[in-house]
């Protein structure tokens, strides 16, 4: 059945001390926070068979010995198509974990319009963990950019690694390359209005100190970490929901949200994207405004 973990006593995250069991017991409990952010969505498992000092493996193929229970989609791409599995109840996740899948991520687009996203984000990545205040500040100009002045809605997570991510709701009337294309000129404004703080520019080598704003997330088939999905690395970190007024503190650590402290905050703290779903529109009007700033 789906609730049998084999080898659970297999450590995953050596540092840790954190096993199999731990991490399926962790996405059986976070299944109500993760689902309703997964459901509908093909998914690229990350999986460490032998933990995080192993080889890691990107799986976007469901296995044929996966269970017929879980749910799969075809998913067109140049010269084929790649069956992908949908995560859309707790069984699946905790089957997921069984399989050494520590790392689950998504589609920005849902199976039944997969041309179509229903959010765009922009990635806001530091050069080194120590810039996180570079970062909080990054995302905050998106924010006052989005809201302020184009007339979006705009939702703030961590990446669970060193950076945050800026989401906005779309009512999939666009394309994936009119979204990026729009993605883009919004990263461009931020790094013409702040060009010591944040760059476009793709090539490491190129960005120095400066935050780098990644919208390439924003195309067909790619993926973002599934949000309270776990990340690879030391610690166990949490992909986590915030509010923009934790983002403003400059107290926030990203590194305080993991697997094991996570549970205590879903339980005390509102949903700070609860207006997700109705903030959702298009980009028709924002991009003229848009325009007009690049003019």
């Amino acid at each position: 059945g789906a609730g049998v973990i084999t080898h659970p006593d297999k450590v995953l995250f050596p540092a840790d001390g954190i096993t199999k069991a731990d991490l399926a017991r962790y996405y059986a409990d976070a299944a109500d926070s993760m689902l309703p952010w997964l459901r509908d969505r093909p998914i690229t498992m990350v999986r460490y068979p032998d933990g995080l000092d192993g080889q890691r493996f990107f799986q976007k193929n469901a296995p044929a010995y996966f269970p017929d229970w879980i749910r799969r989609v075809r998913v067109g791409k140049e010269g084929g198509e790649v069956e992908h599995a949908v995560c859309d109840n707790p069984a699946t996740l905790v089957y997921l974990a069984n399989q050494a899948c520590i790392e689950i991520h998504a589609f920005l687009s849902r199976v039944d319009k997969l041309d179509a996203p229903d959010q765009l984000v922009f990635d806001f990545d530091p050069p080194d963990a120590k810039r996180f205040a570079d970062v909080r500040r990054a995302a905050l100009w998106a924010r006052d950019l989005l809201d302020g002045e184009l007339g979006l809605t705009s939702f703030v997570r961590t990446s669970g690694g060193r950076g945050l991510h800026v989401h906005v709701g779309l009512n999939r009337r666009a394309d994936f390359e009119e979204v990026r294309e729009f993605a883009h000129g919004v990263g461009e404004v931020l790094a013409r209005r702040h060009p010591d703080a944040i760059t476009v520019e793709q090539r490491k080598d190129k960005r120095g100190t400066r935050i780098y704003a990644d919208v390439m997330r924003n195309a067909y088939a790619q993926t973002v970490v599934a949000s309270y999905g776990v990340r690879a690395r030391a610690g166990a970190p949490v992909a986590t929901l915030l509010s923009w007024a934790e983002v403003e503190d400059d107290g926030l650590e990203p590194g305080r949200f993991t697997m094991a402290t996570i549970r205590a905050r879903l339980d005390r703290d509102p949903d700070p994207w609860a207006d997700f779903a109705k903030s959702r529109r298009g980009l028709g009007e924002a991009s003229k405004r848009l325009a007009r700033l690049n003019a």
